[in-house]
């Protein structure tokens, strides 16, 4: 999810397996060709270096951000109004572990190991999704996070389905199915609010206010200033630009925020019929990479709930592998 922090260099590299130098330039062209054909990387096939360095990072960034990004929606389970919006709420928080696991999986099988992901997110080389570093205020801030970060996201991961890269591609048609439920829940439960207390509509606005920008900058700094797009278009990993992608969630969302009956908090927003786009005002990138960089209001709190999360899991792998460890033995014995 939230492609921003794909453009974002972590603190540091996986260690990748080797992979072989081609012996002549016959592998880059059928490479080239398999790319120019719109075709699909598959793990055997022999890619560059730098192609799939990229793929890990951007992968497992992509993991990362769905597991931080359980985080502050879970923080809401035990307070939610309703039975109903309890249950809905706990559904959504296992859909975001699950695509974690789809991604890590799928950079596991460019050659780093899901250990290594994890220590390079726990020591804060890695970088995740930048809105995920913000509180969640009041249950208003569950539904905008549904409307808005998983409307932005699903706009990112829909090119995704069309990735170069096979295994990533694959998961990312189950991932943006996921998505566009999330999305339409969140969206229903602040219609439903809307429809409430004067008290209620005021939280949603609210919530509406403190979120717009941040989501906003989720895809991304200016396509002047995301030098790796370039290259990763050019090898189908990336489809469209960060602002192309920008401009067409804002044109998605006036509408959406029209019938909702909220103000988009942007006074420079509005219609441009000469380039059939809405304009609007202009990002806090200030704002952006001082959270990216660490400086967060939560980047030290969700950082530390991942890491207290792994250290107590500690016994169930340790217990998952040794009745793995107990199954195989008992296999060899009755194959013997």
């Amino acid at each position: 999810m939230y492609t921003q922090s794909f453009n974002v260099p972590d603190g540091g590299t996986p260690t990748l397996q080797a992979v072989p130098a081609p012996a002549d330039a016959d592998l880059q062209v059928r490479f080239d060709t398999v790319i120019d054909a719109d075709g699909k990387i598959e793990p055997r096939d022999w890619m560059p270096d730098a192609y799939r360095k990229t793929l890990v990072r951007q992968i497992s960034q992509h993991a990362h951000s769905e597991i931080v990004g359980m985080l502050p929606e879970g923080n809401w389970i035990s307070r939610a109004p309703s039975l109903k919006r309890k249950a809905i709420l706990v559904a959504k928080v296992q859909d975001e572990g699950g695509h974690g696991l789809y991604l890590y999986s799928a950079a596991e099988t460019l050659g780093t190991s899901r250990d290594q992901m994890f220590d390079a997110l726990h020591s804060g080389r890695a970088k995740y999704s930048s809105i995920f570093n913000y509180p969640t205020l009041t249950w208003a801030d569950v539904g905008v996070i549904g409307w808005l970060v998983d409307g932005a996201a699903i706009m990112n991961q829909i090119p995704l389905c069309r990735c170069s890269y096979g295994p990533y591609a694959r998961a990312m048609i189950r991932v943006c199915k996921e998505e566009s439920f999330h999305q339409r829940q969140g969206y229903e439960a602040l219609l439903t609010m809307m429809q409430g207390t004067p008290e209620q509509k005021a939280m949603v606005q609210d919530a509406v206010n403190r979120w717009w920008w941040k989501c906003l900058a989720m895809f991304g700094p200016p396509d002047a200033d995301s030098p790796n797009s370039v290259q990763g278009m050019r090898w189908g990993i990336k489809r469209i630009s960060n602002d192309d992608l920008r401009q067409k969630f804002v044109d998605a969302t006036v509408p959406q925020a029209e019938v909702l009956g909220v103000t988009l908090p942007d006074p420079d927003l509005k219609w441009n019929a000469e380039r059939g786009h809405h304009d609007f005002g202009a990002i806090d990138w200030d704002e952006f990479w001082q959270v990216v960089n660490g400086n967060g209001p939560c980047n030290q709190e969700r950082l530390a709930t991942r890491v207290k999360a792994w250290e107590n899991g500690a016994w169930v792998r340790e217990a998952a592998l040794a009745h793995a460890r107990k199954q195989q033995d008992r296999q060899h014995q009755e194959a013997a």
